[in-house]
């Protein structure tokens, strides 16, 4: 399988490769990796795909959770690639740190991961380890390099900086009335990335997303 056919297929899931890479033993990938893919919604049309699914529908807890074990793991078995999830630990496996090896995922200056093509909305659904090492395309400049940054300025009580996130600040604002724009749009320092502002996420995941993380 080569990586124009690895997206393809990835596609037909809704479902983006949005970098991958060759790793070595201390990735702590599974054994035998040659290639590990990692996996976002493939916008536009995942929010429309996904809430036509049984386990949007069923009414049962994480169903994005239960979604993606289902569809990856599906997706898995038709590339011959051991599925790996964002979810389900402890041990969690080390996805911030395989999307910087990825070389199209980056630390941002309020210190989220930001790709090349989802801005600030990135977000990983799980991983194919591929047993073959495939060729992979030259990696993209991080977009923070020619960017003015407005993601430092957006957030209103200045939660995430260099030194981190405060969550306790932002969970503390999510409970105001000024904290429901965030709660029913999403994080405003992600949608002021300008990259963000290209990648046409439905606001409805968004919010999906912000009720998840604020329980």
């Amino acid at each position: 399988m080569d990586y124009a056919a690895l997206q393809s297929a990835a596609a037909a899931s809704h479902l983006a490769v949005v970098g991958a890479f060759h790793p070595e033993a201390h990735h702590k990938a599974p054994e035998g990796t040659g290639t590990l893919a990692l996996l976002a919604p493939l916008e536009p049309g995942f929010w429309a795909h996904f809430t036509a699914s049984p386990e949007y529908e069923d009414g049962a807890p994480d169903p994005m959770d239960r979604w993606s074990t289902r569809v990856v793991t599906d997706l898995a078995a038709a590339t011959n690639a051991t599925p790996v999830f964002p979810f389900g630990g402890p041990p969690y496996s080390p996805f911030i740190a395989w999307a910087q090896e990825t070389g199209r995922i980056h630390k941002s200056p309020v210190t989220l991961l930001v790709h090349d093509k989802q801005g600030l909305m990135i977000s990983f659904r799980g991983a194919l380890a591929l047993r073959e090492v495939i060729d992979l395309p030259p990696p993209p400049l991080s977009p923070c390099l020619i960017c003015p940054a407005p993601c430092e300025e957006a957030c209103p009580v200045d939660a995430l900086s260099e030194d981190g996130y405060d969550t306790a600040a932002c969970h503390a604002f999510l409970d105001t009335s000024d904290g429901q724009d965030c709660m029913q749009n999403g994080c405003k320092a992600r949608r002021a990335c300008p990259v963000s502002q290209d990648f046409a996420r439905d606001p409805a995941q968004s919010a999906f997303h912000m009720q998840s993380f604020h329980k």
